[in-house]
């Protein structure tokens, strides 16, 4: 059974509209994942202020996110709505789609404040199986070291692809966690809870002006090196 969902949220984003507009059009693998593989169509083109894409699909199916940018004093208001229709354990993917659209929204944020317009090497990573068991997200946490950490905290940690240096936590709840580098975002995200694997996402900053063939290369590195540390994480 299908069934429509509506996912609302607002927050205010340390950017321009144009920037915010130019990162949720060109820039996603910098702060989300690539979305250029998807036939969406712009219903609303109205830059800088408002973007809706919507896709359709057999027995009205269809997934649309609409951005409404409003500059204000403190930054841009960022009106978001996610709509479309979910199947199957659609409670559960619904808990987890609008819990993992704060996690986006608040690295969108961090994208445009530190790496805005820098050259992005991006990789998604599995964990492996064991990774769908009920502690697997807090077990990762504890590898680590950041059982106690907090939003803001500073560690030094040594992180694959990158070594030793100061980490900065910039999320994390029971479900995400968010790392940010001096050169990259480093996305954690605890989908054992929502029936899946333990997954990440690296948004690799530091490669200057790379050509896309550098930017491939780097992001499957990436990949192999944060593979074989979930694989020891939960060996």
């Amino acid at each position: 059974m299908s069934h429509e969902f509506e996912i609302v949220q607002d927050v205010v984003v340390k950017a321009t509209p144009e920037q915010i507009w130019k990162a949720v059009t060109e820039d996603t693998s910098a702060w989300m994942f690539p979305t250029d593989q998807w036939p969406a169509v712009r219903t609303v083109d109205e830059y800088p202020t408002r973007l809706v894409t919507r896709m359709e699909g057999p027995d009205g199916w269809y997934n649309q996110l609409e951005h409404v940018l409003t500059p204000g004093p403190d930054g841009t208001h960022l009106h978001y709505v996610h709509s479309g229709v979910l199947t199957d354990d659609w409670e559960q993917q619904y808990d987890g789609a609008a819990k993992h659209t704060v996690f986006y929204l608040h690295t969108l944020g961090e994208y445009l404040a530190h790496f805005d317009g820098r050259p992005v090497a991006f990789s998604d990573v599995r964990g492996p199986d064991a990774s769908e068991a009920v502690d697997a997200f807090e077990k990762l946490v504890a590898h680590l070291g950041l059982e106690g950490a907090s939003a803001g905290d500073v560690r030094e940690l040594e992180l694959p692809g990158f070594g030793i240096g100061p980490v900065t936590v910039d999320f994390r709840n029971a479900n995400f966690l968010g790392l940010r580098t001096p050169d990259a975002l480093v996305r954690v995200f605890g989908r054992n809870a929502f029936g899946d694997r333990v997954g990440l996402t690296v948004h690799d900053f530091s490669l200057g002006g790379p050509t896309p063939d550098e930017r491939e290369a780097r992001g499957e590195a990436n990949t192999q090196a944060w593979t074989e540390w979930l694989a020891a994480v939960y060996a």
